[in-house]
């Protein structure tokens, strides 16, 4: 028998902690977005309780034969928070700009799709409390898929992929292998430090009394990254108050448990390159990264991303995965690659549809209100879908 228990609070889930955490490594490929360390940091970085817009928790577990089988983190989000016309979303935690790259139900590969059709029969049963679902990461691989697809009646549908490299049992097998392109960047990269006889300094950090000091440093080298000029944009995702209170809480609770690390480029004693990454067992998630200007022209994100694989042949990874989104930093290592499914399930009373079609108009158009030099968010009147800036979606 499946049942569904529903908690409202995270005081309330203490309990699932462990259980929250099994279910988080059975993802493939792994990514820590699903952790629930991750969920709670956020949760408490990022709710929102004001008149426009309120999120109020809903954790739902799926249990069968008393077994937590499957784990949905969401939150139902109300614009505005009062009144007959407020529109009621029910979407994953995570809803920020970027800095959650994968949500959606946390569960094994195998049992997804009896964890959605749970999912799915509890909330019609209660679709008058909701005007539309925002389901995400629901991987895109099989029969299967299309199936639960279906079932979801899912309009507004888009996919995501995650890149991710299985890793050899050392560098020099994995380096052999790689495309001559390649290996040629590498060579150049340290090519041309060597030239100007610049020597450097590789760092792993990860303890708690550095990890402090190390995230501020990644926060001014990411700020930097985003202001480089002639070439692809990298967006400043750390730029909000809310965005550095949550990474800076999630840092520091991770590094407890050697979870996190910021991998460095130093040279003259001066951080100029570095990269945050999240280690789960034997999956070292890359995430975002920032480097020193001044050091562009040599190649210097290379050589960081080179370190840190050679660093992963010796500390047990054994998958590193990078990132969500196609780009050519990532295609061109030949990764493998996974697609994963987003979509909206709308609620079949009329005045859901009339509130969906109207914000599935909106983020079509991407629409701005200007008073003078002020841009205001369509979102912060209470007219978008989530808590992401209309030029984002």
């Amino acid at each position: 028998m499946v049942q569904i228990v529903v908690a409202t609070s995270f005081d309330e889930l203490v309990s699932v902690q462990g259980a929250w955490e099994a279910l988080s490594k059975q993802i493939f490929p792994r990514h820590p977005f699903a952790s629930y360390q991750w969920c709670r940091s956020w949760w408490e970085s990022y709710r929102r309780g004001r008149d426009f817009i309120e999120d109020r928790l809903r954790v739902f577990l799926v249990q069968r034969d008393g077994e937590i089988i499957g784990i949905a983190p969401m939150m139902l989000t109300l614009r505005p928070a009062w009144g007959p016309l407020r529109m009621r979303e029910l979407q994953f935690i995570g809803a920020d700009t970027n800095v959650t790259e994968i949500r959606g139900p946390i569960c094994r590969p195998g049992d997804l799709e009896a964890v959605v059709a749970a999912l799915r029969d509890y909330l019609d049963a209660r679709s008058s409390e909701w005007d539309w679902i925002q389901w995400r990461g629901l991987h895109d691989v099989d029969e299967r898929s299309e199936r639960i697809r279906s079932s979801l009646k899912l309009e507004d549908v888009s996919n995501i992929s995650n890149y991710y490299l299985p890793l050899p049992t050392s560098w020099a097998e994995f380096h052999s292998a790689l495309p001559r392109n390649i290996k040629e960047s590498i060579r150049k990269c340290y090519r041309y430090l060597d030239r100007d006889h610049i020597s450097f300094e590789f760092r792993a950090v990860s303890s708690p009394t550095e990890i402090e000091s190390a995230v501020e440093e990644f926060l001014s080298l990411h700020q930097q990254r985003s202001k480089a000029e002639n070439t692809v944009h990298h967006l400043n995702i750390f730029r909000t108050n809310a965005a550095k209170n949550f990474l800076r809480s999630y840092a520091g609770a991770a590094s407890k448990v050697g979870a996190i690390f910021v991998f460095q480029i130093k040279i003259g004693g001066q951080t100029v390159a570095a990269r945050l990454a999240i280690k789960i067992d034997d999956v070292l998630y890359l995430y975002y990264s920032g480097y020193d200007l001044n050091y562009r022209k040599y190649s210097i994100m290379t050589t960081l991303l080179t370190e840190i694989l050679k660093w992963s042949f010796d500390n047990g990874v054994r998958i590193a995965n990078l990132s969500t989104g196609t780009d050519v930093s990532k295609t061109r290592w030949r990764p493998e690659m996974i697609s994963l499914l987003n979509g909206y399930q709308v609620s079949s009373t009329w005045r859901a549809r009339i509130l969906y079609r109207s914000m599935a108009l909106a983020r079509r158009w991407r629409t701005k209100l200007r008073f003078g030099s002020v841009a205001v968010n369509v979102g912060q009147i209470g007219l978008t879908y989530s808590a992401i800036p209309l030029e984002a979606i």
